[in-house]
């Protein structure tokens, strides 16, 4: 009898570790089974639907354009959107088709960027802030990098030198527009001042194709 008690008892722990659950590195942690298939982009390369599809769509600094349509397309007929929880802003030709997609950052919570329908009011290629910059001593040493014209005093012989803004398209009148600067990635964030700042490969290909007047929603 007990020969079989012990055979019972190992067939049973047996048992016990066979139907265990066992997971491995290569299927991401998931039951043992076949590794977890890789994304795979469902549109065809090249297409913006694709451009859209990709993981890093929403976390990269990558500029999107239709050259066929982007061609054709005239500064009088264009209009933008600017997406402020993608951090992407799009340009429309006549035909309502997209143009370019680009990346964005707009304003903190501290320095909102307003939402609404404006549109460029002007156009400067080299413009420099009169409300953020830096201030300067007597002998150009910096005393404060991130100054506000506004509150901020400038010391005696010192100078306000205001922030470089190129590209510059007006949207308000209180000093909101839009211009190339820095755009954090890895993550991307709000980071402006208010303005929406463009990457330089965003913002020179946006600028060719607006006017004074072009549309700009901001959502």
């Amino acid at each position: 009898m007990k020969p079989l008690l012990n055979l019972l008892y190992a067939l049973g722990i047996a048992l016990f570790f066979s139907s265990c659950t066992v997971t491995s590195p290569l299927n991401g942690g998931n039951p043992s089974g076949p590794p977890a298939a890789e994304y795979v982009n469902p549109y065809p390369a090249g297409t913006y639907e694709h451009f859209q599809a990709r993981l890093e769509y929403l976390k990269g600094l990558d500029v999107y354009r239709n050259d066929v349509a982007y061609a054709a397309a005239l500064p009088s007929e264009t209009k933008i959107t600017l997406d402020l929880n993608t951090l992407r802003g799009k340009l429309y030709d006549k035909s309502n088709t997209v143009i370019l997609d680009y990346p964005i950052t707009p304003g903190t919570s501290q320095h909102p960027t307003p939402r609404g329908s404006f549109s460029i009011t002007e156009k400067i290629v080299d413009k420099e802030s009169n409300l953020y910059g830096k201030i300067l001593d007597a002998n150009g040493n910096v005393v404060k990098s991130d100054a506000d014209s506004r509150k901020d005093s400038v010391p005696r012989g010192g100078r306000f030198d205001g922030a470089d803004m190129p590209y510059w398209m007006r949207l308000t009148s209180g000093g909101i527009g839009m211009h190339q600067g820095y755009v954090p990635t890895n993550p991307r964030v709000s980071a402006s001042h208010g303005c929406i700042r463009h990457t330089m490969d965003g913002v020179t290909q946006v600028f060719e194709k607006v006017k004074v007047g072009t549309p700009v929603t901001i959502k």
